[in-house]
């Protein structure tokens, strides 16, 4: 009866993760169809309009200037420009932003520093405080770690001629891509949503949504669909599921980039990692039952619904890493009698959960970078490894949501990282921000000698097969924790060497 009952749980989550990768496989198709029609604007605006450019930040001191310098010289009229920098800072970065914003006012600007000391809302309430304010009637949103190029407005803007378009989301691109393996495999998660997914869903009619900086939105828009809410860690998500079901129409630009800053260090990247899994649980919650009532097409509804459930796949991830084992010594009817159970569930997770990956990367690596694509996808195990090793993260991020559980915007730590691989450590090393640390790592820990000792049981017991498919569990898990670890124990080990020295 317990081996029926291991197996039929295994069988399950199995399914719900083959699900997902036959989804992958999906907007794999979808591209290759799609990826070809690139939208047009209209027609082009006889007069440029005015667009403000927003940025909202919190505690930026390394790269606000940075930002500042970027935005100014866009190549855009200024008396058509407008810059709020909408900033919740409690340390340095506010004396720093009112400097800069005097400086852009003295070049001639039209630029304002907005200070809030209450964080209500977080981004979304800063976002929504400063659109009060906003002259322009087009907004350009950009996080403080982005670097705008200088002609992003103008390969943009005219879209808005067609009264109908209420975002125009641009993808971006990674200025510290090599400065680690982890950056390099960050770099090939984004390059796969944003050049795959987003260009299959917007291309070929279905719902996809802004991605928080790097895109513009029309005022009108946003206040028609109910204007910034911060009942969710992902206000983006949840504004642009509430703009479409409004007959809005959003367009995505492949070929329009802006560069961004990505976290260099395992605990930012868990953290921010955390916040946009957490976040799609909550909007789905919030918003799924309005798309299945909505008039929007069938296929548009299935989407969606994949879309925003499919951070649920670390949750039976994680599940998985209490069944495997057990499977490993079960043996059950006719199954084990035919020696056909191993390969019959071991096949789906290792297609659908490994070459589906395979697949949908090395096509996003070779879409974006024809030179060096095959360089890259040596990277791979690493990303199928990490992968696995954040299933603990962000299966707490699922389950925090699914029981209301609440917790405070976390910003990723920037560090203003864009210079030679000497000049970028440096600054990471001197930088003051880290991220919050956990208890995550231990857990991280244990289960990756759980599973080395279930690739050692394996290989004992000649099941190479298995031992190799099973491999990725305890080099993700040990990948994450060691990774986190080096974080952390350095900096109690100062702060513990700085106690003695006080008491001496």
């Amino acid at each position: 009866m317990m081996d029926w009952l291991w197996y039929t749980s295994y069988f399950l989550v199995l399914i719900g993760l083959s699900g997902y990768g036959f989804h992958r496989l999906m907007i794999l198709t979808l591209y290759l169809k799609h990826s070809r029609n690139q939208p047009e604007p209209l027609r082009k605006f006889d007069e440029l309009p005015l667009v403000t450019v927003q940025l909202p930040c919190f505690n930026e001191m390394h790269v606000m200037e940075r930002l500042l310098d970027s935005v100014s010289a866009m190549d855009y009229p200024k008396d058509k420009l407008q810059i709020q920098v909408l900033d919740d800072s409690t340390d340095e970065t506010t004396a720093i932003c009112k400097a800069e914003v005097a400086k852009l006012i003295d070049r001639g600007f039209d630029a304002m520093h907005v200070h809030r000391t209450d964080r209500t809302g977080y981004k979304a309430g800063a976002l929504e405080n400063g659109t009060e304010s906003a002259k322009g009637e087009y907004l350009f949103i950009l996080d403080a770690d982005f670097v705008p190029n200088a002609d992003v407005l103008k390969k943009t803007i005219h879209y808005f001629t067609d009264e109908k378009i209420g975002m125009i989301q641009t993808r971006w691109e990674h200025i510290n891509r090599t400065f680690n393996a982890l950056t390099r495999v960050q770099a090939m998660f984004l390059d796969g949503h944003l050049e795959l997914e987003q260009t299959a869903r917007n291309r070929s009619g279905r719902f996809f949504t802004f991605n928080g900086t790097a895109g513009i939105w029309r005022k009108s828009c946003i206040a028609d669909a109910g204007g910034w809410e911060h009942d969710t860690l992902t206000e983006d998500m949840d504004l642009s599921y509430r703009a479409q079901l409004k007959g809005w129409k959003f367009i995505f630009l492949n070929n329009v980039t802006t560069p961004a800053e990505l976290p260099v260090d395992m605990e930012g990247f868990k953290s921010q990692q955390h916040r946009w899994t957490k976040g799609s649980i909550q909007v789905c919650k919030k918003i799924l039952l309005d798309i299945w009532k909505s008039k929007a097409p069938i296929f548009c509804k299935m989407e969606a619904t994949a879309h925003l459930t499919s951070n649920f796949a670390y949750l039976l991830l994680f599940l998985l890493c209490f069944l495997i084992y057990p499977k490993q010594h079960s043996e059950i009817g006719w199954l084990a009698e035919n020696g056909i159970s191993e390969h019959l569930l071991n096949f789906p997770i290792f297609f659908f959960g490994s070459v589906s990956v395979a697949m949908f990367y090395i096509m996003s690596q070779k879409a974006l970078r024809p030179g060096t694509w095959l360089k890259d996808i040596l990277y791979l195990p690493l990303l199928l490894a990490l992968g696995i090793g954040m299933s603990v993260n962000n299966a707490k991020a699922v389950m925090e949501a699914l029981f209301n559980h609440e917790t405070s915007f976390v910003r990723t730590p920037k560090h203003g990282i864009n210079g030679s691989e000497k000049q970028e450590k440096a600054a990471f090393k001197k930088s003051r921000y880290k991220a919050i640390k956990s208890l995550t790592p231990f857990v991280e820990l244990a289960f990756g000698i759980f599973f080395t000792v279930v690739v050692v049981d394996n290989v004992l017991n000649a099941n190479y097969v298995a031992a190799v498919l099973l491999l990725p569990f305890p080099a993700g898990f040990f990948y994450t924790s060691i990774s986190s670890l080096a974080q952390q124990l350095p900096s109690v080990f100062a702060s513990r060497a700085t106690e003695k020295v006080s008491k001496k």
